[in-house]
């Protein structure tokens, strides 16, 4: 299918941009929360999820624990959140998250290896036992016991199953972006060229 600059379909979108004059009362009260937090506005995953009022609550209530009251480091999580943007090339996964990670004291070099698709190097130690993780329970369903331990060392208990919901739940924003066919914003250079693997 052919491609807009920003990464969006030439085609009628599959989901019409939401605005807060648009949405039912059935979405208005998540729309409101939506627009305090996001830097997107009602773009991006929420575009498609506030079609699903219930289910975009939840959603929403569960980010907001992965994003704002984890036991995981803010740099770690972003790191572990760009694992999945670039595993599923989620142009707007990585549009949002790499100003976060890089602010949260994320290497700009470790960035760079990681949108490049190579294993970063660089990385600090509590990085590799994310990267490891993330990179082990999405490609090969597992985690090895070395993994686990360092992950665990590092983390704690709690933090390994918060990485682990905050990984699987960005899976499921990526696989919302990608339905939807949700682009960068107009103007915006996507991060991800056609043919990158």
């Amino acid at each position: 299918m052919a491609q807009t600059s920003w990464g969006a379909p030439e085609h009628e979108p599959r989901f019409p941009q939401l605005t807060m004059e648009t949405l039912t009362p059935a979405q208005r009260p998540l729309g409101e929360k939506i627009m305090k937090i996001s830097s997107v506005g009602l773009a991006g995953p929420y575009n498609p999820m506030i079609r699903s009022p219930e289910m975009a609550q939840r959603m929403y209530d569960l980010l907001d624990y992965l994003r704002w009251h984890t036991s995981v480091p803010t740099r770690l999580n972003e790191f572990a959140i760009l694992i999945q943007g670039r595993l599923w090339r989620s142009q707007v996964e990585w549009y949002a998250h790499y100003p976060l990670a890089i602010k949260a004291g994320l290497s700009e070099q470790v960035a760079a290896d990681l949108k490049a698709n190579k294993r970063p190097e660089g990385m600090k130690p509590d990085e590799v036992a994310v990267y490891d993780f993330c990179m082990e329970l999405s490609t090969k369903h597992a985690v090895s016991d070395e993994s686990f331990a360092r992950a665990k060392q590092v983390l704690g208990e709690q933090g390994v199953v918060d990485l682990t919901a905050l990984t699987g739940t960005y899976v499921t924003v990526a696989m919302l972006l990608s339905m939807a066919e949700e682009g960068v914003p107009p103007g915006k250079e996507p991060p991800f060229k056609a043919g990158e693997r």
